[in-house]
């Protein structure tokens, strides 16, 4: 097989006329660029080159092998062309995972940034994933930003592992619904020891994590009835008074379901956000645009 190299090298020679001038356009010296065409033509098997004192013109071979050299430039040129849109943040591809209620609220924004940004170039592929699948995603290969989450109370969550890199991106607070008309809700903030002997309804295995961490602060075990991972679903069976809750702040802003009130605990709770790569996923352009663009959106919030 002819070694591509020298095939472009042959190019070269061929386009100026001559090894020595091929050799100053190439930076080299001139025995290596002879060396390099005695090396081809005896891979090729026949002459490629006629010289004469005034220089060099392609055989009937070589003017073959010129046309295949052109295309193989060609191409070349083509993927370099690429290759500096993908440096420019003029195109490229970022798979973001996320949780559900990021997906609702700060994704959208994300998205338009985006677009505003690099036009319609760099495409954002979005998936689903609570924060520990988020992660094996990101490590996984199968993911290139995860958006994930922790609890202020909940120091035993590492917000940023230590083979990941990553940088807060903001936070929201953790409230209670109760069915509208539920005669606790007639204050700005309630007291969780209030509410020991509701049925609760939980979220994934993080947010219940947090919420029996904090009952078990105020004094009680709570009465989980559902596990449920959708706010919406969880707001309606709150509506009905078969149940209260604890959720984000962030999920009432996507969609509030009639007939619940929400209140602020009399202790406040958080949860902080954070946008994680693998390590060196930053040097990818577009990698690197949606995380800034994640990191202005914070500073805004």
């Amino acid at each position: 097989m002819l070694d591509p190299a020298k095939v472009l090298v042959f190019q070269a020679v061929v386009r100026q006329g001559s090894i020595s001038a091929a050799a100053r356009t190439l930076g080299w010296t001139q025995p290596a660029v002879s060396q390099q065409m005695r090396s081809l033509e005896r891979a090729a098997g026949t002459p490629l080159l006629a010289r004469s004192s005034k220089g060099v013109t392609p055989t009937e071979a070589g003017r073959v092998l010129l046309g295949h050299a052109e295309v193989i430039i060609g191409h070349l040129e083509a993927a370099d062309e690429v290759l500096r849109r993908f440096a420019n943040l003029e195109r490229g591809t970022v798979r973001l995972t996320a949780f559900p209620s990021a997906l609702a609220t700060l994704v959208p924004s994300l998205l338009s940034r985006l677009r505003a940004a690099s036009g319609a170039e760099v495409e954002l592929l979005l998936s689903e994933n609570e924060p520990p699948e988020a992660l094996d995603a990101l490590r996984g290969g199968v993911a290139d930003v995860a958006l994930t989450f922790v609890h202020d109370d909940l120091t035993e969550v590492q917000a940023i592992p230590d083979d990941l890199r990553g940088l807060p991106v903001g936070s929201d607070e953790v409230v209670v619904i109760l069915p509208a008309g539920d005669a606790r809700g007639g204050q700005p903030t309630v007291e969780l020891a209030r509410l020991a002997e509701d049925d609760w309804i939980a979220g994934c295995a993080r947010c219940r994590n947090h919420l029996v961490h904090q009952a078990h602060q105020a004094g009680f075990d709570p009465r989980i009835r559902h596990q449920i991972d959708d706010y919406v679903t969880t707001q309606a069976l709150v509506a009905q008074g078969l149940a209260v809750s604890m959720v984000p702040s962030s999920t009432l802003t996507a969609y509030r379901y009639p007939g619940i009130v929400a209140l602020a605990t009399a202790h406040p709770m958080r949860r902080h956000f954070y946008a994680l790569h693998r390590p060196g996923a930053e040097r990818v352009a577009a990698v690197r645009l949606v995380i800034r663009l994640l990191r202005e959106l914070s500073q805004r919030t």
